[in-house]
């Protein structure tokens, strides 16, 4: 069966939209994604091998090929948060009740949606795995050996910003996900050379909205500090245990739903 991208990302929004877990009944049916948009990187993009170094994430960093040795592409997607979702964590230090439940029962809906990918991809007779639902994934010092957003980066989603972030055409309120199939399909063109390129602080200086908006004190002009970050969501969690989150240096700015650096047309 040939794979057209066209009907793929069709029928993945359909089930986005109409999942029930994308929705929140007992917040007056508040929709926690409206759009998605996908990414493609070959399983062999040298980008990968750069993830292991120190200065990016590092060694424990798996590659595509050692997650799924017959892995051939990396299927890459970002879920953007609804407006009600991003309008509501503007306002105070603190995460909108609408965001928490975006974090948390949103996560829950990127999983369907890794699960719909695959099981799409195996009625093409084709093999697919997510590596963040594998039981060798892990979460140690704060970094993961598979990393959604540095993966979004290689399938040509968009670049970082100063909160680091992803900054995709969509903007960088929303999720991540990925899986890896056998199944071979064109990767997507990097529209930037830079890891930073779509962030106007990194560009011009113009911007640095999110270290005003970051509670915690995380972000500077040199960056973020993570331990800082962590420490602030850890606190959440006491205080909204299950649900946890931030969240505000990707709202109240310039790229919560939008990337100005691209035109309309792309």
């Amino acid at each position: 069966m040939k794979f057209n991208k066209d009907i793929f990302i069709k029928e993945a929004t359909d089930f986005l939209l109409n999942c029930p877990m994308n929705k929140i009944e007992k917040l007056d049916d508040l929709i926690i994604y409206d759009k998605v948009i996908f990414g493609f990187a070959s399983s062999e993009d040298k980008l990968f091998e750069q993830l292991k170094k120190e200065k990016a994430i590092g060694p424990n960093h798996r590659t595509p090929k050692e997650w799924m040795p017959e892995g051939r592409t990396v299927i890459s997607y970002f879920l953007s948060f609804s407006k009600r979702v991003r309008e509501s964590n503007r306002i105070g230090e603190l995460p909108s009740t609408e965001w928490l439940y975006g974090r948390i029962e949103g996560e829950l809906m990127n999983l369907e949606m890794k699960k719909f990918i695959i099981k799409e991809l195996e009625k093409m007779g084709v093999t697919a795995i997510a590596p963040t639902m594998d039981k060798d994934f892990r979460v140690e010092n704060r970094k993961s050996n598979w990393s959604e957003r540095h993966v979004g980066y290689v399938a040509g989603l968009g670049t970082f910003g100063l909160s680091e972030s992803i900054i995709t055409k969509l903007g960088a309120a929303g999720r991540v996900g990925s899986v890896i199939t056998s199944l071979e399909i064109e990767p997507t063109h990097r529209a930037y050379s830079g890891i930073y390129e779509y962030c106007l602080w990194y560009r011009d200086g113009s911007c640095g909205k999110c270290i005003k908006r970051c509670p915690a004190n995380a972000i500077s002009e040199k960056g973020k500090d993570k331990d800082l970050c962590a420490g602030f969501v850890d606190m959440t969690k006491e205080k909204y245990d299950p649900r946890y989150g931030c969240g505000k240096c990707q709202t109240g700015v310039v790229c919560e739903n939008r990337n100005v650096l691209l035109r309309k047309e792309d």
